[in-house]
């Protein structure tokens, strides 16, 4: 029964998310806590809420001030240059701007952490998708899914838990998957290739110039008309218009790209006054130290940036009034995300309290026919798809590998073969509706996340596919 009950509560939740029957904070919080109700156990409701919330409270930390403070690098220009530098290169080609998007995400990966990673690929790219409205959920599910190619990186997580959970050593896991590992962050530049096609066909290739220019020209035009403009404004140059064709983005997500407002586009205003450009190398070294004693562990991830936020807020804005106004700025995004992790922690302790997580796996095992034996690597392989985007990491890696490993290990597969199939999942597991890191990437989109997860779903799993075939092909698995 808590099998059942335990599926059905997933899936409950992620209908309402994806129909926006319920906003993703009200169905982590409720839809548990009525499923509490129908296991038995709600009277230990309370004691699963506080579980969960004290499990997922250090995250929460961490989120909040690294919000703060890669907002504040962004309000003083760290990531002017970047934006320059990828506005150069892609010419406002929404092909190049989709490339260069999973690059971007790539390479910020290997600091090992989703919610840096996706903070500073949404501060750079965010305008450009914003300005040429573009599909954001194109950027958002690039982004992740480069990020989660590079998750498995043996500081990323994942792999140390397999290593930990199967008493293995990491690079043991990690270093015969780099092939297999390459061949899916390929796919991956490959699908951006293939959507930035898709949206260069439907904007056109524009300049920033001309983007700007047609912009004004529909300002003057609205104003004109006494703002009763029918909203079809041109953004052709050699495709189609972007008003009125087809695309991926949701209304929310396109509404604030045609809104006119600018405040999504600072990163390129070389007058705005929040500009520190005498700071710029401070700022800069000060983001690679941080960055350091990150993958270097000198100190908790939350520690590192709770003393940096309040490090760059003293050191760029002296004045009590104008740190005030930075931390208003930014108190949006801190706490729609901050308020996502706590409502996670509802669901996640629910999930495991009422022991529906154990029950779950353990009916995912038993399924396996005893004729699989010998497969048990490809069987892990796929498995982690679902698993690991149903439950945490801790919760795969520890409640169940152990279990397939020993199945395996009875017909001859290796525990080094498992732990490298258990990473194949790990591209889908980054849109997890249970992946913190994941609402500070549509947060900072400003899509929602029930858009996101329709549009990323089904791309993720095909990436995880291609790099189980290629740790197959290769022998790895």
């Amino acid at each position: 029964m808590l099998t059942i009950l335990g599926f059905a509560m997933i899936a409950t939740f992620l209908v309402l998310i994806m129909m926006k029957k319920m906003s993703p904070i009200a169905a982590l919080v409720l839809i548990p806590a009525l499923f509490c109700v129908f296991v038995g156990k709600g009277a230990k409701l309370g004691d699963y809420v506080l579980d969960g919330v004290t499990d997922l409270a250090p995250t929460a930390a961490m989120l909040m001030f690294a919000i703060v403070y890669f907002g504040v690098m962004i309000d003083v220009g760290l990531f002017d240059p970047i934006v320059r530098g990828i506005l150069k290169f892609c010419k406002a080609d929404p092909m190049r701007i989709v490339v260069g998007t999973a690059l971007l995400a790539a390479i910020v990966s290997l600091d090992g952490d989703g919610s840096t990673t996706f903070m500073i690929t949404v501060s750079a790219m965010y305008p450009l998708y914003k300005r040429l409205k573009m599909s954001l959920v194109v950027m958002t599910g690039v982004a992740a899914m480069a990020n989660g190619v590079m998750n498995t990186l043996p500081w990323g997580g994942p792999t140390a838990r397999a290593a930990t959970a199967l008493k293995l050593d990491a690079s043991d896991i990690f270093v015969p998957m780099i092939p297999a590992l390459l061949v899916g962050l390929a796919f991956v530049f490959v699908l951006s290739y293939v959507l930035g096609v898709r949206e260069r066909r439907r904007l056109g290739v524009l300049t920033l110039d001309d983007v700007l220019e047609e912009e004004k020209e529909s300002e003057a035009v609205l104003v004109g008309s006494g703002g009763s403009g029918d909203g079809k404004v041109s953004m052709r140059k050699g495709g189609t218009a972007a008003a009125g064709s087809g695309t991926d983005a949701p209304t929310s997500a396109t509404g604030a790209a045609a809104s006119g407002d600018d405040d999504g586009f600072q990163g390129l205003d070389p007058n705005r006054p929040t500009l520190r450009p005498k700071l710029y190398w401070f700022n800069a070294l000060l983001t690679v130290g941080l960055l350091t004693a990150m993958i270097m562990e000198w100190l908790p991830i939350p520690v590192l940036f709770l003393i940096g936020a309040a490090l760059v807020l003293s050191v760029n804005f002296p004045h009590i009034p104008d740190q005030k106004a930075r931390l208003a700025a930014h108190a949006d995004n801190v706490l729609n995300v901050s308020g996502m992790v706590f409502a996670a922690a509802v669901f996640t302790g629910v999930l495991q309290g009422t022991g529906m997580v154990d029950h779950m796996a353990k009916w995912m095992v038993d399924v396996i026919p005893a004729s699989m034996g010998p497969h048990m690597a490809l069987v892990t392989g796929l498995l982690s798809l679902p698993l690991t985007y149903f439950m945490s990491n801790d919760g795969f890696y520890f409640g169940v590998l152990p279990v397939l490993a020993e199945a395996g290990a009875a017909h001859g597969v290796t525990p080094l073969e498992m732990a490298r199939a258990s990473l194949v999942g790990q591209p889908l597991h980054m849109s997890s509706p249970l992946v913190p890191a994941v609402y500070v990437l549509v947060g900072m989109a400003k899509v929602e996340f029930g858009d996101h997860t329709r549009f990323v779903v089904k791309w993720a799993a095909l990436t995880c596919l291609v790099i189980l075939g290629a740790g197959m092909l290769f022998g790895i698995i």
